[in-house]
Order: structure tokens, then C-alpha cells, then sequence
């Protein structure tokens, strides 16, 4: 009789990626639920949030980078670290500009941010937990195309974008589960 068990590459990566989910899904929460506070106009507050967002990206990537090695090259996710890092200089400098700039700065990270994520989780699908990540990426991308166009409206407002990281946090969660469920039964 054989026992089939993940290679602990995978297995490490696996759990290294479940903590991190965990973790991404309370920062989302949590900002998002501070942020809804401050969706009509830019407060200083607000503009350091909406900064911070992008830069726990960075943070999160480079996590994931780390402990992604053994099953793949961590590339795509360098390109999230230098996009995400952008979109933090982007959304400091749109700022100035006010909320319409804001919303087309985030919205073309949430494009270029979504899309990374569907590429990088295709292949993670043998670790389990990945068709999470590949829709939320989807949805970022059409979340992002939402986000330029409503920068055009007559009274343009931050809601949509603190909204979307609500639903992110909650993949996030899902995912994290779903990589738990997916190590007890290998």
C-alpha cells in the first residue's frame, strides 16, 4: 500500500500562503471598514489609507514571493510589487488632483493588479485554493474599468473603490480555507 502526500515544497507554500490570506483578509476589513468613513472627500487620514492599501500590497507580494519559490518562479509577483508600488506614488500624487484622479490611478492598479493575479494563480491550482484568487483577479479587472469610468461622474466618490476590498478580503478568506481543507487531504 502506498500513501500519496504534496511534496513539502508545496505543502510549506501551501500553509505560508493560507497565514498570509488570513492576514490579507483582516487588513481588508479592517481598512475597509475605516475607510468607508471618508468616501465623499480626500482628509489627509484618508489619503494615508488609501496609500497604505497598495503598500500592504507590496508587503503581501514580497511574502508571497518568499515563500513561493519552491513551487515556481516568484517573476509575476515582482511585477505586483512594482505595480503596487506605483499605485501607492500614483494614488499620493493623484490626490492632489482629488477624487477622480484617485479613482483612475486605483482603477488602472486594480486592472494591472487583477490581471497578475489570474496569471499567477492558473498554475497554483494544484496547491488547492486558487479558483478563489483567479475570480477575484476577474472581478479586479472589471472592477478597475468601473472605477475609471465612474471618475467621469458629476459627484465622483470613493465608495466603489473602498468597497472592492471588501469582496478581496473575503476571496482572500475563502482561499485560506480552502488551502487548509486542501493540506488535510493530501
Amino acid at each position: 500500500m502506498s500513501t500519496l502526500t504534496a511534496p513539502s515544497g508545496i505543502t510549506s507554500t501551501a500553509s505560508a500562503l493560507r497565514r498570509l490570506y488570513f492576514v490579507r483578509f483582516a487588513f481588508a476589513v479592517v481598512w475597509a471598514l475605516v475607510m468607508f468613513t471618508m468616501t465623499a472627500k480626500l482628509s489627509p487620514l484618508g489619503i494615508v489609507l488609501l496609500v497604505l492599501y497598495p503598500l500592504f500590497d507590496v508587503g503581501a507580494a514580497v511574502v508571497d514571493a518568499r515563500s513561493s519559490r519552491t513551487t515556481g518562479s516568484p517573476a509575476l509577483l515582482y511585477v505586483n510589487m512594482a505595480v503596487s508600488l506605483a499605485a501607492a506614488v500614483g494614488v499620493a500624487l493623484a490626490a492632489a488632483s482629488g477624487v477622480p484622479a484617485v479613482l483612475r490611478v486605483w482603477g488602472a492598479w486594480a486592472i494591472v493588479s487583477g490581471l497578475v493575479q489570474l496569471v499567477v494563480a492558473v498554475p497554483r491550482r494544484t496547491l488547492g485554493g486558487q479558483w478563489p484568487m483567479i475570480l477575484s483577479g476577474g472581478i479586479s479587472v472589471l472592477a478597475g474599468a468601473l472605477f475609471v469610468a465612474s471618475a467621469g461622474a458629476e459627484h465622483p466618490v470613493l465608495t466603489g473603490a473602498v468597497g472592492y476590498a471588501v469582496p478581496g478580503g473575503i476571496f482572500f478568506l475563502v482561499s485560506a480555507l480552502r488551502l487548509g481543507r486542501a493540506a488535510r487531504e493530501s
